[in-house]
């Protein structure tokens, strides 16, 4: 892997890891388009390590808290009825979907579920999906002629059946195109959250399944053969634009709704469609990348 690839790949990764376009889809197409070699499981693995630090950092007061009131409560020095402690079990309540649903259908998530075919229909499917549940979100905010404005409800509400509903939406990211913070955003947008608590969640959620895949990954990575230099290099790189993304994204979506993810999803999965149809892209150009 050059310098080159590796800073692009890197890139790639920070920009696409926290916004609701799909990740894993935008690894794929970038390797696609270029002919590159597949990056390879480990270099993978390693970047998302590497936006995941981004996670830990941004959100590390809310993290230190909820584990600290989580474990307070497991031995009796924080009541179970603390917002944090009950935060701490709802992540891990959240996260048994995808754990389940990532081990039983791993050979179809790294074979079918790759296909550009199915990929460009994610991308058109949940742009849609995301693009009503963000609609329903702003008539709630906004009221109307005929409506007054409805409260939305915060995390403090967030129980177990939500997380659990939160939860399988996270685990729909295993197919490339669908976008973990897309498919858990717009759940929470359609169970009534703000976008705020819906993101803040998403990302919270996003962080035992993605540490979990990557070490899944990596403990295969001393097997093959990883160029060291340039994904380390990629990891930085998508460490601090990851970062930067988070914090822009998080302010942006206290103003402005998600419509121009939405549309950027629609022209890409129609682009793609375009493209494959044509035989301009194989459909399985880049199977492996992301």
């Amino acid at each position: 892997m050059s310098w080159l690839e590796s800073f692009i790949l890197g890139l790639v990764q920070g920009l696409t890891e926290f916004l609701p376009i799909s990740s894993s889809a935008h690894l794929r197409l970038t390797a696609a388009f270029a002919g590159w070699h597949d990056p390879g499981a480990a270099f993978t693995a390693i970047t998302q390590i590497g936006t995941e630090t981004a996670v830990l950092i941004y959100f590390r007061k809310d993290i230190a808290r909820i584990v600290s009131a989580w474990f307070g409560s497991l031995f009796g020095t924080v009541p179970r009825s603390d917002h944090d402690a009950q935060m701490g079990w709802l992540v891990i309540v959240g996260s048994i979907p995808i754990g389940v649903l990532g081990v039983t259908f791993k050979d179809q998530i790294e074979g079918p579920f790759r296909d550009l075919r199915l990929i460009a229909t994610t991308l058109i499917v949940m742009g849609i999906v995301l693009g009503i549940a963000d609609r329903l979100a702003a008539r709630d905010e906004t009221g109307g002629k005929h409506r007054a404005v409805r409260e939305r409800k915060s995390l403090k509400e967030l129980g177990v059946k939500d997380g659990l509903i939160f939860g399988v939406c996270q685990a729909m990211a295993l197919i490339p195109g669908v976008s973990r913070s897309g498919a858990t955003i717009s759940g929470g947008l359609l169970m009534g959250y703000t976008r705020e608590a819906a993101a803040r969640y998403s990302f919270l959620l996003a962080i035992p399944a993605v540490l979990a895949s990557g070490a899944f990954e990596l403990k295969d990575a001393g097997e093959g053969h990883v160029s060291w230099g340039p994904t380390i290099f990629a990891t930085i790189i998508a460490f601090v634009v990851g970062y930067a993304v988070i914090a822009w994204f998080m302010k942006f979506i206290t103003t402005k709704s998600f419509m121009p993810f939405v549309y950027y999803r629609i022209v890409l999965g129609i682009v793609l469609v375009v493209l494959v149809s044509m035989g301009v892209l194989s459909p399985h150009a880049g199977e492996s990348a992301g």
